[in-house]
C-alpha cells in the first residue's frame, strides 16, 4: 500500500512524539520512585524507551518506515532510500513531533507544559560517545534492515536500552529527540548550550556509517518481497531515544 507523504509526515510527527513522551515520562517516574538512586532510574528509563520502541517501529513502520530520527532519515536519503526533496518534511515533522511528545509528557505528570533544561552535559567524551551511539544505531539499522527486516525494531530496541549503559552520555542519537530533551528540566534534559555538539556528532556517526557500509558492501540490496513497505519504499528503519 502506497502512503501519500502527508501520511508519512503525520506517522514520524506521531512516532517521534510518543518516543520522546516515553522517554522523558519513564524518566520523571524512574526519578520518583528509585528514591535518589540514580542507577535504578536509569533503567526503568532505558527499559521503557526500548519497549516503546519495538511497539512503535511495529505500528509506524508500514507507513513512514519509523525513521523517528533526522539522523536516520539523512542516512537514508543518502543510500537513495528516500528522495532528497521529502528529507525536509520528514525532519520537520520529527522535531514537531519530538517537542509535542515532551508538552505531553509535562502535563501527563502536572509539570508546566514546557521548561528549559539545565542538566549540563557537556565535554567530548560525552559528544564521542553521541558519534558512536549513532554510528552504531545505523549500523544495526543497515545490516538489519537488508537481511533480516522482521527484525530490525527488536534490534534497535535492543541496542538503544544497552546504549543507555555503555555510553557516556547515555546515547540520545538522535537529534529531534535531543533538541525536545533540552525543553524539558528533567531526569532526561540536556541544557540548549549542549544540543548542538550532540547533534553534530549524531549526524557526523550517522553519515558515516551510511557511507562506510555503503563502501563496505557497496552490493548488498533490499529485498522488496522481505520488507515492511512504506509508501516511499523505505525500510523499516527506526529512531534512538
Amino acid at each position: 500500500m502506497k502512503f501519500h507523504l502527508r501520511d508519512r509526515a503525520l506517522s514520524e510527527f506521531m512516532g517521534t512524539g510518543f518516543l520522546v513522551a516515553a522517554v522523558v515520562g519513564s524518566g520523571i517516574m524512574g526519578e520518583r520512585l528509585a528514591a535518589g538512586n540514580l542507577a535504578i532510574a536509569l533503567l526503568a528509563n532505558s527499559l521503557a524507551t526500548g519497549a516503546a520502541l519495538v511497539a512503535l517501529i511495529l505500528t509506524f513502520g508500514p507507513i513512514s518506515g519509523a525513521h523517528f530520527n533526522p539522523a536516520v532519515t539523512l542516512a537514508a536519503a543518502v543510500g537513495h532510500d528516500i528522495p532528497w526533496r521529502e528529507l525536509p518534511v520528514y525532519i520537520t515533522a520529527q522535531c514537531a513531533g519530538g517537542i509535542a511528545g515532551a508538552l505531553v509528557a509535562h502535563l501527563m505528570f502536572g509539570f508546566r507544559w514546557f521548561s528549559i533544561s539545565t542538566h549540563a552535559r557537556n565535554g567530548w567524551a560525552l559528544i564521542f560517545s553521541e558519534f558512536i551511539a549513532s554510528f552504531g544505531l545505523l549500523a544495526v539499522i543497515w545490516g538489519c534492515s537488508r537481511t533480516r527486516p522482521d527484525a530490525t525494531p527488536f534490534a534497535v530496541a535492543s541496542y538503544i536500552t544497552a546504549a543507555y549503559w555503555f555510553t557516556a552520555s547515555t546515547s540520545f542519537a538522535n537529534p529531534a529527540v535531543t533538541l525536545a530533551r533540552s525543553l524539558s528540566n528533567t531526569f532526561a534534559g540536556i541544557r540548549p548550550t549542549d544540543v548542538p555538539p550532540f547533534i553534530a556528532a549524531q549526524f557526523a556517526g550517522a553519515l558515516v556509517a551510511a557511507l562506510f557500509f555503503g563502501w563496505l558492501v557497496p552490493g548488498l540490496q533490499v529485498d522488496a518481497k522481505l520488507v515492511v513497505r512504506s509508501g516511499d519504499g523505505v525500510k523499516a528503519h527506526s529512531s534512538g531515544g
